[in-house]
């Protein structure tokens, strides 16, 4: 079953103008085989088709990769380490934290950075709201923040703020565009419509930032 689905990916990707190597192929189709095996007692995603998830999960999420600059990455609200592990996977120069309050979501994560072999990643389980990531004395700030609208906008950015500096940028996954911001504290710098292969339905992208 797993070159079939890499060969789906690789097709997937290059519709989208993405390319990467066989191996991180077959890493991504591991990943998503994860989560299908985890999936039966863990109840990680609503998607139970693997077929499915190489464009519901694998090339939505790395239909944002192209907009992720910068070396410290956040992601809130990861649940089964979506978009973070295919970026970590695809990007393994970067560092990512995965960040999510539900412990049986930490867990798998936890497995799958062992079972994928992901040294850039790390696992925290935490509300966002709580979490103070502090290295040898100094607070630190994130380069990019990403969600996955596991909330509102302004919920993400105001559950994030101590996360941010100036130089932050929060990218923020859609289904629907919607690119109202309440806060003043913020600015939308660009939003994207994002063409995922095999999924229809509409896909977002709001890069924002703090003024």
């Amino acid at each position: 079953m797993k070159e079939p689905l890499r060969q789906q990916l690789e097709f997937g990707l290059s519709q989208m103008g993405l390319h990467f190597s066989v191996p991180v192929q077959q890493k991504l189709v591991h990943y998503i085989q994860l989560i299908a095996r985890w999936n039966k007692a863990f109840n990680l995603t609503a998607i139970r088709d693997v077929e499915e998830m190489v464009s519901k999960h694998l090339l939505d999420s790395l239909a944002v990769q192209p907009y992720v600059e910068g070396n410290n990455v956040l992601d809130v609200g990861s649940g089964a380490g979506l978009p973070g592990i295919p970026f970590a996977i695809t990007s393994p120069e970067k560092h990512f934290v995965l960040l999510d309050c539900n412990g049986k979501k930490t867990r798998f994560l936890t497995q799958a950075k062992i079972d994928l072999k992901l040294d850039n990643v790390e696992v925290i389980h935490q509300r966002v709201e709580d979490y103070q990531p502090i290295v040898d004395g100094h607070r630190i700030y994130f380069d990019v923040i990403t969600a996955r609208a596991y909330a509102t906008t302004d919920d993400i950015l105001s559950s994030t703020e101590h996360l941010q500096d100036a130089n932050t940028r929060i990218l923020v996954m859609q289904g629907k565009l919607d690119e109202q911001i309440q806060s003043h504290q913020y600015q939308l710098i660009e939003s994207h419509t994002l063409d995922v292969y095999g999924l229809d339905a509409e896909r977002h992208l709001l890069e924002i930032k703090k003024l």
